[in-house]
């Protein structure tokens, strides 16, 4: 056992280690793709499932509902490093998962939830996808992408009909993504699938893992609604997104990267939106930004936020055009404040084990 000083000081001196210059060194480094192939297979599979489903429904009585199978369709990005036998499943469970997600919360938004509910039941589906996709194995881009879906449904709602249109609707996109990748998967090669931030280890730690996101995703998201913030939800996806770095060393390096590339990627959204595209050209450039996003992200994380983050703001003036204006500086707000808060808790609830491997790694960059 470790005495009250040491806890704290082996903290202290992880802190120092987490803001030395080599973490943020280390957080801009360009690494090689595990496959670029399959990579833009992912790509051009998920650009297809957007474009095919949001069109359709664009086009059919239910136009209002075309932010909803642009979230299903998002079940393509799942799967691309498994093997041909399993990447099907990966897909299909992927599928169910932003069903689910989006139904859970239209759900609790339906029976009446306040503002501060909504998002601690936003927090408790974080920790829940979180050992979920590590259970399953799903791989990346991991728990972040449910989350995501999920903040879709956090608004308020006045119908039964709108919960399960919502619930249908996401299910059509993921559908329409099973199908096109069952269709094109032969354009993958056989690259090993990595396995899943966490997966490898014990199932209690899983569970406590699980448990301090969904801690950590609630204080983001209660904090931002403390504000006066107006989408505290997307600080739970900062948070959620930081914390499933295996690592403090990863989870420092997601922070910046997640916030440098969400300035730069807001400033893109912001010249994007001032010139109120139409719905087809922000169909089109939701469809070409999904596509660089999956090959420009296994270099750099930062690469992908670059694209991932005026995505997301598009797709969301899909949903809802009503609330586009304001939503670049928003997520840029939302995303440092689940940064921040997400290496908080990563450091506070760090174990010895965390620490140490911290240190290891500290000594072996000054060593190189």
């Amino acid at each position: 056992m470790h005495a009250p000083h040491d806890f704290v000081r082996t903290r202290r001196a992880s802190l120092g280690r987490l803001l030395a210059p080599a973490r943020l060194r280390e957080s801009f480094a360009v690494a090689r793709p595990p496959s670029l192939r399959n990579a833009a297979v992912a790509g051009m599979q998920t650009s297809l499932a957007v474009l095919f489903a949001v069109a359709a429904t664009h086009l059919s009585p239910w136009a209002h509902m075309e932010g909803f199978p642009a979230l299903g369709a998002l079940a393509a990005l799942f799967g691309r490093f498994a093997p041909a036998g399993r990447r099907m499943s990966v897909v299909l469970l992927s599928g169910l998962l932003l069903a689910a997600s989006v139904g859970a919360l239209s759900l609790a938004s339906i029976a009446g939830a306040t503002p501060a509910t909504m998002l601690i039941c936003l927090a408790l589906l974080a920790g829940v996808l979180t050992w979920l996709t590590n259970h399953w194995r799903l791989g990346a881009p991991g728990a972040v992408i449910f989350v995501f879906a999920a903040c879709a449904a956090v608004g308020p709602m006045d119908a039964w009909r709108t919960v399960v249109e919502r619930v249908l609707f996401t299910a059509a996109g993921a559908a329409v993504a099973w199908c096109i990748c069952r269709a094109t998967d032969r354009l993958r090669s056989d690259a090993p699938m990595a396995a899943a931030p966490g997966s490898e280890r014990p199932l209690l730690h899983q569970w406590n893992a699980a448990g301090r996101i969904a801690l950590c995703a609630a204080s983001a998201a209660l904090l931002a609604l403390a504000a006066g913030w107006p989408h505290p939800a997307w600080a739970a996806i900062g948070a959620t997104a930081v914390l499933q770095g295996s690592h403090l060393h990863i989870t420092m390096h997601r922070a910046v990267q997640r916030t440098v590339g969400t300035v730069i990627g807001a400033a893109l959204a912001s010249g994007i939106l001032a010139s109120q595209p139409t719905f087809w050209p922000l169909l089109a450039a939701v469809i070409v930004l999904q596509f660089i996003t999956e090959l420009v992200i296994g270099f750099n994380y930062v690469f992908g936020l670059i694209c991932v983050t005026p995505m997301a703001l598009l797709m969301t003036s899909l949903a809802a055009p009503s609330v586009s204006g304001g939503m670049p500086m928003a997520r840029v707000l939302d995303t440092v404040l689940g940064a921040l808060v997400g290496i908080a808790f990563a450091l506070v609830f760090s174990t010895l084990d965390d620490r140490s491997h911290l240190a290891a790694h500290h000594e072996n960059a000054r060593a190189g």
